[in-house]
């Protein structure tokens, strides 16, 4: 089955406005065995499952990822660019970042991308795909080389725009469908400062349109509810793949809803429901006693678009105080939930 024919409508409106013509060829590579299997994984990072957020809605990792494609598609029209954007998530575990921390890189965020090469050459159907149409692996594996799919924090790339764009209609509900079509249109080719080509607005208004937008979502993604929610789930998986209920194997090939009944089945289904059903989080200046405590930072995630030639920042007073604000979001509290303890199970 053609896993756009199942998708979502809101979704499927949503994709004609990143590229009205949708592009027919990249249809096989999506319903790819490795490909579909994002599908299971949402790109909150397991976020969405607690009531300490408000969204409902199950936007998954491929949705975004063809999000990201259909942008590159767009803008460019090239086949290994497109693909490279398609392809940059698939080799993402369950819970998406939370795997990170798992792995300690909290801040980077980028651990789990080292087998997106061997992901894509283990699939029989992506790489004969793939010599069909003349392509090769190492044209498609690795979308930093590319920077309309992607390039360095502040910039604008696909993938930062496709999840911008994602979360505040879908997740965050911070803007309508109407809203996200008028400032994708206003965005085009630019040369940065740089002289690389780079996505940027075309008016300052619809920049600062985004920058509003952007800034509410880049405090969600790191703060207290986020960090603390990320680094539990986190925690959750590694004391199951130290009783050796899971292994991190299992974590590519289950589906989020497979972990999450694991994780109900055992020692720490308390926790998890506790943590799932809670509605508000606390924060500490002191170490909080007897308690599961997160105390750390996290990836600031935030964009400073070009306008006119020009960052943003420097074209706006309005959009640089917007900035800097985000950017001064305090991470340095002690994080927790009552009566959580993992020495108490």
């Amino acid at each position: 089955m053609n896993y756009l024919d199942k998708v979502d409508t809101k979704i499927l409106d949503y994709f004609k406005v990143l590229e009205p013509n949708f592009p027919t060829w990249l249809i096989e590579y999506i319903n790819t065995k490795e490909m579909l299997h994002q599908q299971y994984i949402s790109i909150t990072c397991g976020t969405i499952y607690s009531n300490l957020y408000e969204s409902e809605f199950f936007y998954s990792n491929l949705d975004h990822s063809i999000g990201v494609s259909l942008i590159i598609w767009h803008f460019t029209h090239d086949k290994k660019q497109t693909l490279s954007g398609l392809f940059h998530d698939i080799a993402t575990p369950t819970f998406k970042h939370c795997i990170d921390f798992l792995n300690g890189d909290y801040i980077k965020q980028e651990s789990t991308e080292d087998l997106t090469r061997e992901t894509i050459l283990n699939s029989k159907e992506i790489m004969t795909l793939l010599k069909r149409d003349n392509i090769k692996v190492d044209e498609v594996c690795d979308y930093h080389i590319y920077p309309i799919a992607d390039n360095d924090t502040p910039k604008l790339s696909s993938d930062r725009l496709e999840y911008s764009l994602a979360n505040a209609l879908f997740t965050y509900n911070l803007s309508s469908l109407k809203e996200i079509e008028e400032i994708y249109n206003d965005i085009s080719i630019k040369k940065n400062e740089e002289d690389i080509d780079e996505l940027g607005f075309n008016t300052e208004k619809l920049a600062t349109d985004f920058i509003k937008i952007t800034n509410i979502l880049s405090i969600i993604y790191r703060e207290d509810r986020t960090r603390y929610s990320m680094q539990l789930i986190a925690d959750i998986i590694k004391r199951l793949c130290e009783d050796k209920i899971i292994t991190k194997i299992d974590l590519y090939k289950l589906k989020e809803s497979e972990i999450i009944e694991i994780i109900e089945n055992s020692a720490y289904k308390n926790i998890y429901n506790k943590w799932k059903n809670a509605s508000e989080i606390n924060t500490s200046e002191d170490v909080p006693e007897k308690i599961y405590f997160v105390h750390q930072e996290s990836k600031v995630r935030y964009i400073d678009p070009l306008v006119k030639g020009q960052r943003i920042s420097k074209v706006s007073y309005e959009a640089k105080k917007l900035i800097e604000d985000n950017l001064n979001y305090d991470m340095t509290k002690y994080v927790y939930l009552e009566n959580i303890d993992f020495n108490n199970l």
